[in-house]
């Protein structure tokens, strides 16, 4: 599956701003981890751009969420490995189990957007670029500063060998690369 073919997919399936914006952050943060790793971009941004394909129809129900993904996926050229990293973003709610490092880069990268959105918010110039990996730290350790980012989730990055400085700088590096399509 192509960049743009699920770039197709998800203007068709997400009609949220906010999600939208999310699902690009993830896949900037995924296509820098790949580099790092030395794999496929854009399997592992497409990995970031479908993840919550399915996340409006399954808000309210989180046991679903990643399976309607699944469906919707089903009949496409998507890699089963990007298939089982969007079943796996959602592993405790779907009983699974994380395995691959495709598996934890999802989940911490999808993760860290929420809480990197809201630095830049709070931050005087708005701006991600401006974001700071030390005031992001600092943020991490208030359970109040939005408290639904999963910290642990982030720090799953650890899991595969990315230090927990290095994976918030890449992802503010990677954000602030598409800044403008962010609106940050």
């Amino acid at each position: 599956m192509t960049y743009d073919q699920a770039l197709s997919l998800l203007n068709r399936h997400i009609h949220t701003d906010t999600l939208k914006k999310h699902c690009l952050a993830t896949q900037a943060i995924m296509r820098e981890l790949a580099r790092r790793f030395g794999e496929d971009e854009e399997t592992w941004a497409v990995a970031g751009l479908l993840h919550d394909l399915d996340y409006e129809r399954t808000k309210d129900a989180p046991e679903q969420h990643g399976k309607k993904t699944l469906e919707l996926l089903d009949g496409t050229d998507c890699p089963d490995g990007v298939k089982d990293a969007i079943a796996r973003h959602n592993a405790e709610a779907l009983g699974l189990e994380r395995v691959t490092r495709l598996d934890y880069a999802l989940t911490c990268a999808e993760t860290i957007t929420g809480l990197l959105v809201a630095a830049a918010l709070v931050h005087p110039e708005k701006r991600i670029a401006a974001v700071e990996v030390k005031s992001v730290k600092k943020r991490m350790k208030s359970k109040d500063f939005a408290r639904s980012v999963n910290r642990d989730h982030i720090r799953l990055c650890e899991r595969i060998d990315v230090p927990l400085d290095e994976f918030i700088a890449l992802s503010l590096t990677a954000m602030a690369g598409i800044a403008s399509e962010l609106g940050l």
